[in-house]
């Protein structure tokens, strides 16, 4: 198994409740895709570095995980269809 970890940008205009269900359904997609859930980083509203979807402010989040070397693309294609989610990736972190 692989260190990985998804860093997601979250809507900043939807409700609490809604944030942390759309970061649940995140962490649903790992598991169901064979991956072991990690720790999860929530650096809060930041300013994006330019505008998405006509918005300046989104809610990061980085979720680590370990999962076998195809489990990424099946994660982020479930990921790519949420609503919510302003920009997503899923990168391999070193083994250090």
């Amino acid at each position: 198994m692989n260190k990985y970890e998804l860093a997601l940008v979250v809507n900043a205009k939807i409700e609490d409740d809604a944030r942390t269900a759309v970061v649940e359904k995140a962490k649903e997609y790992i598991t169901r895709n064979g991956g072991v859930l990690g720790e999860t980083d929530d650096w809060g509203k930041q300013k994006l570095a330019y505008e998405i979807q006509k918005m300046n402010e989104g809610f990061y989040y980085f979720i680590n995980f370990d999962a076998e070397p195809e489990a990424p693309a099946k994660i982020e294609s479930d990921v790519r269809i949420m609503e919510n989610v302003l920009r997503f990736l899923v990168v391999r972190k070193d083994e250090a």
